[in-house]
């Protein structure tokens, strides 16, 4: 449902002057029709912020933090506001802190396998800079055109590549961060191997801004594969399908991707796709490989022998340019598709284990049913991330109240098949007031202990993440 939040007060005047003085020249809005557009994420929440900084260096950002903590002004993190949870919208007023305009890459160094890059550099530059060394970095969400690799590094962002080659936390070796309290440290380490104290380097990464604002990460690359390959995997049903995932996780040439769609993304996209499907197709699974070009034919055989478990009625190997792009072309049809039927649909990302993937989606189906409220499932098979599409119209009051309903028995249901409530898209303000059924109360206690030490005015993106005391 859109949320505008009521905004707060003016700044005092002696906190703008200092501002001005820390943020620059050209460098700072405080008139509200300017600040507006920083008020939002792809959350559909909004709240308008007293002003905007524009971050420059690591120094500003610190002076910055000093500033706040002594005027006790909530300040907000945040990248282009791709994210889905709210977890950048400035719900505390104050100030956000925009990021964009730091987006150099720093050093690449193909001989170590790292490039160091500032947060407001986009993951597609990333990748094209990584590329022209024979490499690239691992995480792939479906926004790395316009996401920033601060905010893939806030959220934890992953995408489709995270079952063979990992998360951000997996591939960053290193952070420069100001911690909320204004105090300047660095983070892990420019090797691929260190255990010298505690690991804050994975702490920071997907804490949402909560504990420190990064100026710098080390981002570790990978060489790119000699060869991909893709496959697809037609199902009878989604209980045939969850076996073959199983069955292609359980063996030693691990996948490079395994995406997933149920019968309602695949009635949805019939019409759209370049490769037809089978008329009695009810669900599929994407399939990529890749390593050397000598050793691919080998590993796809045993991809696809995986892949046909009882229930499969094709398994289609794509060999050449443009069958891949009829092979994949299903999946690229999904999100537009959803866009233009339901543009204001709710979607949610859980994960739940890789054998329990046909519970959680007969599960939602009856959810669906039981509240009226049409459901659409897709998402990363191989480690069970499942994105859980509510297909309803944030202008229809009654809808929304049962839309909400079953959510909450949406998470119910995860978390009793022993998952996650969310697998790469954050928690923000969107899935704060469930994140206590799933963490235990002392889990909580030492959380927000460990926010204490890190921003002990609790001015660094407040209200985000964790559930208030007491509730």
């Amino acid at each position: 449902m859109n949320e505008t939040r009521a905004p707060p007060g003016p700044l005092a005047a002696v906190f703008l002057d200092g501002l001005r003085t820390v943020a620059g020249e050209g460098n700072l809005l405080t008139e509200p029709p300017d600040c507006w557009p920083y008020g939002y994420d792809n959350s559909r929440q909004h709240a308008l912020p007293q002003a905007v900084v524009f971050a420059t260096d690591h120094a500003q950002i610190q002076a910055l933090l000093r500033l706040c903590n002594a005027h006790g002004v909530p300040i907000t993190p945040r990248g282009r506001g791709t994210g889905t949870t709210g977890a950048t919208v400035p719900s505390a007023g104050g100030l956000v802190l925009s990021l964009e305009r730091m987006d150099r890459i720093l050093h690449t160094d193909p001989a170590n396998r790292i490039m160091v890059v500032q947060p407001g550099v986009t993951n597609q530059a990333v990748q094209e800079e990584a590329a022209r060394h024979g490499f690239f970095w691992p995480p792939d969400p479906t926004s790395a055109a316009y996401c920033t690799i601060g905010g893939n590094l806030a959220y934890n962002s992953a995408g489709p590549r995270a079952v063979k080659y990992g998360t951000p936390r997996e591939n960053t070796l290193g952070l420069q961060v100001v911690s909320g309290a204004g105090r300047s440290l660095r983070a892990g380490v420019q090797t691929t191997k260190g255990v010298v104290g505690l690991d804050l380097t994975r702490l920071i990464i997907g804490s949402e801004g909560t504990l420190a604002v990064i100026t710098e990460a080390t981002l570790r690359l990978t060489p790119a594969p000699e060869a991909i390959r893709s496959l697809r995997a037609v199902y009878t049903h989604v209980a045939a399908a969850a076996r073959a995932v199983s069955s292609i996780m359980a063996q030693p040439a691990v996948p490079r991707s395994l995406e997933f769609m149920d019968d309602a993304a695949i009635e949805m996209i019939r019409g759209a796709i370049q490769t037809p499907l089978p008329e009695d197709a009810g669900a599929l699974l994407m399939i990529e490989a890749d390593g050397s070009e000598a050793c691919l034919d080998a590993l796809t055989r045993s991809l696809a022998r995986a892949a046909r478990a009882a229930g499969c009625i094709e398994v289609q190997v794509a060999r050449n340019a443009e069958e891949v792009r009829g092979l994949w072309s299903a999946r690229k049809a999904l999100s537009p598709a959803l866009r233009n039927i339901a543009p204001g649909k709710i979607s949610e990302d859980v994960v739940v284990p890789v054998s329990r993937l046909a519970d959680l989606i007969l599960g939602l189906g009856r959810l669906g049913e039981t509240h009226g409220i049409p459901i659409v499932n897709f998402g990363h098979a191989g480690n069970g991330n499942i994105h859980v599409n509510l297909l309803v119209d944030p202008q229809d009051s009654v809808e929304m109240r049962s839309a909400q309903r079953c959510l909450d028995q949406v998470f119910r249901l995860v978390l009793e098949l022993g998952g996650t409530l969310s697998g790469e898209h954050g928690v923000g303000l969107a899935k704060r007031d469930f994140v206590a059924r799933e963490l235990g109360t002392e889990a909580l206690a030492l959380m927000r202990g460990i926010k204490r030490v890190f921003d002990p005015n609790g001015i660094l993106n407040p209200d985000k993440m964790l559930p208030p005391s007491g509730t």
